[in-house]
């Protein structure tokens, strides 16, 4: 397929620096795609928050995504943006706000990430009611499940429809949820639902059982990994943080902790992150420190992107879509 106007601005003024790390990370992304490999995504800051979904959806729906590994923040803002669009605060001037300001935004149910303030009674309590009931529902039953599992079903039951503010094509969990997309969630607790469903916890409303543990998302996600390792499973981590780091450990747990020495290691590998190299920094080491640690190759292509997610992440996408 011919590549569109965008493709074809950043391959003809893309031509150094971090301006060319993005198109060559585009190009062996795509080349990964081409030999039939796998590609996990990864993300983390507030993505969802900035609208990914926007083409992210489409790099699902055309499957250019296999697996995603997200923060729990992420996995519930893209649904908050579903329902509640219309309700979220755009603040330009973010950078001026006293805590007075600051403290006039919280009394008005207003959550403040970067520019934008997410709306507390209408993102959060309008998706808190109905899951959960699905909580509830699988309590009682002795029902466990993983918690993007529980979203799934919150979305796939249409409870939500009457909420919706955007179109259903430009939520990335929606699209997800169709395919029944694996979704690794690390850390999912310190999420807001992660906190609301540990209140009912604490009020012995619900059991702690009932949500599967980040260990599980470990073993599902080493299980998935052996199974789709045959041809080659890249890896493009977008920022840092716990969303990539634990997904890709799997391969030095399978090769070094289960002695599967014919653990393929992961075929490609970008990050997009603004972070530097410091005393001990993960997000800003260079990708051949991964080499000592068992999860890269020596060949393995790697790429890094210095530079604001926001602007690379969908000028990627773009490309990879033939925009």
């Amino acid at each position: 397929m011919n590549k569109g106007a965008i493709s074809q601005f950043i391959e003809k003024y893309y031509l150094h620096f971090n301006a060319a790390a993005l198109v060559d990370a585009a190009k062996d992304y795509e080349k990964q795609l081409e030999k039939g490999n796998k590609m996990l995504v990864s993300l983390a800051g507030a993505m969802s928050t900035a609208e990914l979904g926007k083409i992210f959806a489409e790099m699902i729906r055309q499957d250019k995504v296999q697996i995603i590994s997200c923060t729990g923040a992420n996995l519930e803002e893209d649904v908050m943006n579903l329902v509640a669009h219309s309700h979220y605060k755009r603040v330009p001037n973010y950078r001026d706000l006293t805590p007075k300001e600051e403290w006039e935004l919280l009394e008005g149910g207003l959550n403040r990430v970067t520019d934008t303030c997410i709306p507390e009674e209408e993102a959060f309590r309008r998706i808190q009611e109905h899951i959960y009931k699905i909580w509830k529902e699988a309590d009682d039953k002795g029902e466990r499940y993983l918690p993007h599992e529980y979203l799934y079903k919150l979305l796939l039951s249409g409870v939500l429809e009457e909420y919706y503010e955007i179109d259903l094509k430009d939520s990335w969990m929606y699209a997800a949820a169709e395919k029944n997309l694996p979704i690794i969630v690390p850390g999912w607790e310190d999420s807001t639902l992660g906190n609301i469903f540990a209140s009912y916890v604490i009020k012995g409303e619900l059991k702690a059982s009932t949500m599967k543990s980040g260990i599980e998302y470990m073993t599902f996600l080493a299980d998935w990994y052996t199974e789709n390792a045959n041809t080659g499973i890249g890896f493009f981590q977008i920022g840092g943080g716990i969303a990539g780091d634990f997904p890709i450990c799997v391969v030095p747990m399978l090769y070094q902790d289960l002695e599967r020495t014919d653990t393929p290691f992961w075929s490609y590998f970008c990050q997009i992150s603004d972070s530097t190299t410091s005393y001990g920094s993960y997000s800003g080491a260079v990708p051949n420190e991964k080499i000592t640690w068992g999860k890269l190759d020596i060949d393995t292509p790697k790429h890094i992107i210095e530079s604001d997610a926001t602007i690379v992440a969908p000028l990627i996408f773009a490309y990879l879509l033939d925009m």
